[in-house]
């Protein structure tokens, strides 16, 4: 009797196997490997100024000298709204406009958490009120930047949030119904462009993201700083990991993955403006950026918005241009 149970456990486990297989094989040629590419970068104003940057000059060179075609534009809700029911949308503009005149496809990233330490930038007179009422508060910002942005032709699409459902930076909660509502006022207001709403590259299947947006952002980030390590780490993920997730995105929702997030900019154990350039080194180089963008392309995505074109100015008015010269020679294979 003995001999039969393992017998049939050793059967069972066999047919499992033989099933697991079956399904990554299947997941893995469902991904298609794409031909073509499109580059991108990410841009936040806020960041810029950070780096002791004239703000307006970066994005100047990043759509000028750079010659960027897509670009991922952070919108922090506390430079928009100062003071409650006060809006100004003068730098948004601006921005918008330089970017439109150069031909530049935009994603605003629109919400409370919209990336860039501490990541959920709310204005001070919002930061002490209930939750109720910053949700209220963030609908109207939503509404207000929504319907002022979203006849233009540069308008590719819109980001609700960043990384909602994921615990990290100094946010006051994380509340997937209300990410919801979000995503149904901004289609609701422009059924004309899709709703990205993005998440962990390394930590999530994406599922949870993909019943939401219409669109997946995925992160892809390798050589981090782990706070509560004390020490650098090298994530082990291959890009296999990245391109079965995806295979299991296009078979339970058919939606495309984008990565909204490529790494080619240091992590360290401090802001950037606190970190001195040999630091810096030991999650970014020349080395690191081509690696990088390797590694991408043998994911299964095919469009990347690249997390670092504020540093890459910043370096190049250091006297360090190589990380700026090896991005632009990208960007120019960008259609």
């Amino acid at each position: 009797m003995a001999n039969k149970r393992l017998t049939a456990i050793v059967s069972l486990l066999v047919i499992l196997g033989i099933l697991f297989s079956a399904l990554i094989f299947y997941l893995w040629f469902v991904t298609e490997t794409p031909k073509n590419f499109i580059w991108g970068v990410n841009f936040s104003q806020k960041h810029a100024r950070q780096l002791g940057l004239d703000w307006k000059d970066a994005y100047r060179a990043i759509v000028g000298d750079l010659g960027v075609k897509n670009i991922k534009i952070t919108v922090h809700w506390d430079l928009i709204e100062p003071e409650e029911g006060k809006y100004d949308f003068d730098d948004l503009d601006w921005q918008v406009k330089t970017a439109t005149e150069n031909q530049a496809r935009l994603i605003p990233v629109i919400g409370m958490k919209t990336s860039r330490w501490p990541e959920c930038h709310l204005p001070d007179w919002a930061k002490n009120r209930p939750k109720e009422e910053q949700q209220e508060a963030i609908l109207k910002l939503l509404e207000q930047t929504v319907i002022r942005y979203r006849e233009l032709p540069s308008i590719e699409y819109w980001q609700v949030e960043n990384e909602p459902l994921l615990e990290f930076g100094v946010c006051p909660w994380i509340d997937e119904d209300f990410l919801k509502r979000e995503v149904e006022l901004v289609k609701a207001l422009d059924n004309r462009h899709q709703v990205i709403v993005s998440d962990s590259g390394e930590w999530s299947l994406w599922i949870r993201a993909a019943r939401i947006g219409d669109i997946v952002g995925s992160t892809i980030y390798r050589r981090v700083w782990i706070a509560e390590r004390n020490t650098y780490v090298k994530y082990i993920f291959p890009p296999a990991y990245y391109r079965l997730k995806l295979g299991l995105i296009k078979v339970l929702f058919n939606k495309p993955v984008i990565c909204s997030e490529l790494q080619t900019e240091p992590w360290g154990p401090r802001l950037l403006y606190d970190v001195s350039l040999e630091e810096q080194e030991k999650t970014m180089n020349l080395e690191f950026f081509r690696d990088n963008i390797r590694f991408a392309q043998n994911t299964g995505m095919s469009e990347f918005y690249l997390w670092g074109s504020e540093w890459w100015y910043f370096m190049k008015e250091k006297g360090y241009p190589e990380m700026w010269e090896e991005a632009k020679s990208l960007l120019k294979v960008t259609p």
